[in-house]
């Protein structure tokens, strides 16, 4: 067997169900013949992002794969194996290379040396009989620990060589690892005497399926709970306890409630500083536990630390809890849960003229509040783009059940939403799909819009069109005003009818309701829908 097809069936043994690629490798082929479904791209950036989308989907059990050309294929993969490391996400990366005896000629690019630091393991194989042996350790890179891509070059001669039998493929475990018990009793004895505690959970949660545990948890010490925008829909936000998803905009209860805490429990988090998360005030009792130790103590500097599985740990800490609360909650749930509403109905009164205005150009959180008032929540999975529309999208959108909302910031490419709401469709054909993003986003990847109608993916898409980079024209104004340099727009919804979807532009209150319904009716006709919303150049947003 040649090694493109030894790669194909080590794909099978993984479970892999889509080959997301763009041409020319070995690779593509191979892997159709085991009925792998190829889905080829409009860039290779758009195909991590598709990848990426699977893994989350999955909670990292479905490991994305994407494969691409060496040279100009593996250069322009860069951004999107970056976007993959920086969020945590597992994928399986598999660019061609040049031949043997040119990888190491100047220029030549080497994916295996220039991918090491966006990648938690990148090696190039050099003889076939290695092939098996370096892809088991790529997925169980992938797979543990701290989820981000692994890497695995292959030389572009040697596709065609044997692998010697006989080989063997054994797919990688899944290993999970808990936190000290000595510090885990000592942390529930905190737990247990806050007077005023708050949850904070991560993306961790996700990738461990702690949901149930993470509820337990609240419940029993009747802590309200806010999210990282990763970590957004890990905890139900209909929930009496729920304070929302913090990022750069938040909503006031998030703000309310951690300035109020004494402890806080950050839960399968980072606390990475970043513009794009929650600021965690000062003066508090602070509990980390997270998955990679390399968190600890990076930007924060916390009174307890636990390093595990995020639903091993809270599992544990709600053994440890229950007993020292004599096995059941204090009664003060009630009092919590009247606080919270109180904070966010004031909150949403404030917000309410935006959220309901009849104005046009239309207010893109009018957009928001009608399509988070027309679909069916529990059923959908959203993503915001960088920029404007994660400000806007993500205080306001109440996520109901898990992984239904892709949150991402740590970086912050424009035209990522569009990738991940077609994986997610990919992963979930049954659910609704949406991205929501702006024309900045749109002119990075709008051509992949195409990828949706070729490949059958048929995902809704909100496009706020101001005509502007509107965050940047507080901070551009001479370059605006004599150079118009922040002016951008198009008839997007023409662009994606001459693609072969559906778009329709809208322009005024009224239209908005009916447009998403149009639209949700051609998604489930098998057809990709854009709906052009004509909004104004919003530059506020819910922060504190």
């Amino acid at each position: 067997m040649n090694a493109a097809d030894a790669i194909a069936r080590i794909l099978k043994a993984e479970g892999v169900e889509y080959l997301f690629a763009y041409p020319m490798n070995p690779i593509i082929e191979a892997a159709a013949n085991v009925d792998i479904r190829p889905i080829v791209v409009r860039q290779e950036r758009t195909g991590l992002h598709m990848a990426d989308a699977l893994s989350r989907m999955s909670s990292g059990r479905r490991v994305g794969v994407f494969c691409m050309q060496n040279g100009p294929g593996a250069e322009n993969a860069f951004g999107g194996v970056a976007q993959a490391y920086g969020e945590s996400v597992p994928l399986v990366v598999l660019p061609m290379g040049f031949p043997r005896s040119q990888s190491g000629v100047n220029p030549n690019f080497s994916s295996a040396l220039n991918f090491r630091h966006i990648t938690k393991s990148a090696e190039q194989v050099l003889v076939p009989q290695a092939i098996p042996d370096a892809l088991r350790r790529a997925f169980f890179q992938a797979r543990n620990g701290r989820p981000r891509p692994a890497l695995v070059e292959i030389p572009s001669d040697l596709f065609n060589e044997e692998v010697p039998e006989p080989w063997h493929y054994r797919p990688a475990p899944e290993v999970r690892s808990a936190p000290d018990p000595e510090v885990v009793e000592r942390v529930a004895s905190v737990l247990a005497g806050a007077a005023r505690p708050v949850i904070y959970a991560g993306q961790g949660v996700h990738y461990a399926r702690a949901w149930a545990a993470l509820k337990e948890m609240a419940e029993l010490l009747e802590a309200p709970v806010v999210t990282s925008l990763g970590g957004k829909s890990a905890f139900p936000e209909n929930h009496p306890l729920a304070l929302g998803s913090g990022g750069r905009a938040i909503p006031r209860t998030v703000h309310t409630f951690l300035q109020s805490a004494d402890v806080i429990l950050g839960i399968g988090c980072s606390f990475t500083s970043t513009k794009f998360g929650v600021k965690i005030p000062k003066g508090k009792t602070l509990i980390h536990a997270t998955l990679d130790p390399s968190d600890i103590y990076k930007d924060i500097e916390a009174e307890y630390a636990l390093v595990g599985d995020a639903r091993l740990t809270l599992e544990a800490l709600v053994q440890a809890v229950r007993p020292r609360l004599g096995g059941k909650p204090r009664g003060r749930s009630g009092d919590v849960a009247r606080r919270i509403a109180d904070v966010k109905a004031e909150w949403l009164a404030v917000w309410r003229p935006k959220l309901t205005s009849n104005a046009a150009p239309l207010s893109p959180y009018r957009v928001i509040w009608d399509l988070m008032h027309t679909v069916d929540v529990a059923n959908t999975i959203i993503t915001h783009d960088a920029g404007s529309p994660r400000d806007q999208l993500s205080p306001f959108w109440e996520s109901v059940t898990p992984l239904s909302y892709i949150g991402w910031g740590k970086t912050t490419q424009l035209g990522y939403g569009l990738g991940l709401a077609m994986g997610a469709k990919l992963a979930r054909p049954g659910q609704l799909c949406i991205n929501v993003w702006g024309d900045a986003a749109i002119g990075f990847t709008g051509m992949d819009f195409e990828t949706a109608v070729r490949e059958r993916i048929p995902i809704l898409s909100i496009l706020f069109n101001n005509s502007s980079m509107a965050l940047e024209v507080p901070v551009m104004p001479v370059s605006t005003q004599k150079y118009r340099s922040t002016d951008i727009s198009g008839d997007y919804a023409g662009m994606v009818r001459a693609l072969g979807g559906y778009g329709e532009r809208v322009m005024t209150p009224e239209q908005i309701i009916p447009a998403i319904r149009r639209g949700i009716a051609k998604t489930e006709e098998g057809v990709p829908a854009l709906l052009e919303f004509i909004t104004a150049q919003e530059t506020e947003f819910s922060s504190f």
